[in-house]
């Protein structure tokens, strides 16, 4: 086991306390102390003159399931060494019957193809256990346990489904999954009644586990949508994670407000609520999430059949039109599936329908349909002084929410912590950098029970990241969205160096 001495460096220790001058000793995959002037004629000494060190970055929203064992270093190049995967109600377990209707759920969002899938749940968390590029911990997907049971149909389960599904799920956590995640944004998921939820929600807080939630609605139904996820939580007596917090589409904006108040409000009487946020204005999601999801009833095959059914397909662009949130110009195109389309990439909705001469409803569905469903979007969501807010609150997490794509990525997948660190806290000064390392770090280490992790301190493991304080930051865009980060120096995964992982990737 080597042993490296970090000496010369200032100190982010990841609690949110000021920075100090100090040096760091690790022992194998262990920080064995940290004091000014230490010395160890056995270590490696790593200069650290001119750099800030601070515990790896923890990236506790993430839809990187599959990529965390393909060798991905899009993170690592933030300094990014943990990640938390199964978000919005998608985890690549438990099996399914047929192993296709898993992953046509979740291939949107995971990137996936159809070879994917493991036999058990132990067989997954075994498997990330081995990653090379992070520590990695999975939520259960409540819409993956619904495929498990039930299939890709919607409505209320019978008792013997739910049932099943609690069984799932309490299998899952005592195998090491940290909690529970639901997406109620996204079909079936959409359609569990506020009763089944309770279930499993008693289930996750009965393991200690954390439940967090894509909730129902981020538009109008924002308040609402929130106060069903503090019932449950209420009653389950678990800790709750409302994710990627925001008011979306400017006639919401105003609601942003109403939703913090709602959670301080809770965590008044007790109720132990938090949120998420990434520092961006815009989101991104699949494209059929733009439809309601009472129409993916069955499965990507049978929208597919409603579409090419001309009353039904009548009826669906009818609601598209008349209840979209956003703007046309608003929506833009991140990813497709074929070749055909890939002139559509990086173009709003309201671009292609001029270059096609149709109505942006119609676009969509033809898109949908000529893609059978495999696209994303990129959406500008939330005003800045809504993220502003959002960001500085004091029971935020810092996340990327960033997937990976056939197309044009969110910029967030390549330069959420840097953008942080840099733009968001040196230049425009929202944050403090030890308020902002610690909600990357200590936080999230903390919320999700990431024992061990998070800190710099002795005993805890090795995950270093050492950069320019001065010149950290993302040159990502959205027109530009792979563009390398700024400033990072180096990354130290358990006590083990990555700059050889770094290096493969440039």
């Amino acid at each position: 086991m080597a042993d490296y001495l970090f000496s010369n460096g200032t100190i982010l220790d990841g609690t949110g306390s000021a920075p100090f001058q100090a040096n760091i000793l690790t022992h194998g995959e262990r920080i064995v102390q940290i004091a000014p002037g230490l010395q160890s004629p056995s270590a490696t000494v790593v200069d650290c003159k001119g750099l800030t060190l601070a515990p790896g970055f923890i990236d506790s929203h993430t839809h990187s399931d599959l990529q965390v064992l393909q060798g991905r270093t899009e993170k690592l190049l933030q300094g990014v060494t943990t990640e938390v995967v199964g978000n919005c109600g998608f985890s690549a377990y438990p099996p399914a019957r047929e192993p296709s209707e898993l992953r046509s759920f979740a291939n949107g969002i995971f990137c996936g193809d159809e070879e994917w899938g493991w036999p058990s749940t132990e067989a997954y968390l075994r498997a990330i256990a081995e990653s090379r590029t992070a520590n990695v911990v999975s939520l259960v997907g409540h819409g993956s346990l619904r495929i498990a049971v039930a299939g890709s149909k919607q409505g209320p389960l019978s008792e013997a489904e739910v049932a099943s599904m609690e069984s799932l799920l309490a299998e899952a956590l005592d195998a090491g999954a940290a909690g529970l995640s639901t997406g109620l944004m996204y079909a079936p998921g959409s359609s569990a009644p506020t009763g089944e939820l309770q279930r499993l929600c008693n289930v996750t807080a009965r393991k200690g586990k954390i439940y967090t939630s894509h909730i129902r609605s981020y538009f109008s139904g924002l308040v609402d949508a929130i106060d069903e996820q503090i019932d449950l939580a209420r009653h389950s007596g678990g800790r709750l994670q409302i994710s990627h917090l925001q008011a979306a589409g400017a006639t919401n904006w105003h609601l942003q407000t109403k939703a913090i108040d709602t959670m301080e409000r809770a965590n008044a009487e007790g109720i132990d609520v938090e949120f998420d946020c990434y520092p961006y204005v815009a989101g991104s999601s699949v494209l059929t999430q733009l439809l309601s999801q009472s129409v993916l009833d069955g499965g990507i095959s049978r929208l597919m059949e409603r579409l090419r059914t001309p009353q039904q397909r009548q009826q669906i662009r009818d609601e598209l039109a008349r209840f979209i949130p956003w703007r046309w110009s608003d929506i833009y195109i991140s990813s497709v599936g074929s070749e055909a389309n890939l002139n559509a990439i990086g173009k709003t909705l309201q671009q292609i329908a001029e270059d096609r001469n149709q109505e942006p409803a119609d676009v969509v569905l033809d898109l949908l349909d000529e893609e059978e469903g495999d696209a994303t979007m990129l959406c500008f969501n939330q005003s800045a002084e809504n993220l502003r807010m959002s960001l500085q609150h004091p029971f935020a997490t810092i996340i990327s929410d960033g997937f990976y794509v056939k197309g044009r990525p969110h910029p967030r997948l390549h330069g959420t912590f840097p953008l942080l660190l840099g733009t968001y806290s040196r230049d425009k000064g929202w944050l403090s950098l030890a308020e902002a390392v610690h909600k990357i770090t200590g936080k999230p280490a903390a919320r999700y029970t990431l024992n061990g992790r998070g800190i710099l301190a002795a005993g805890y493991f090795a995950d270093i990241v050492a950069f320019r304080a001065d010149a950290i930051d993302s040159p990502a865009t959205y027109d530009s969205p792979k563009l390398a980060p700024l400033g990072i120096h180096s990354v130290y995964r358990n006590g083990e160096p990555v700059t050889a992982l770094l290096a493969s990737a440039s």
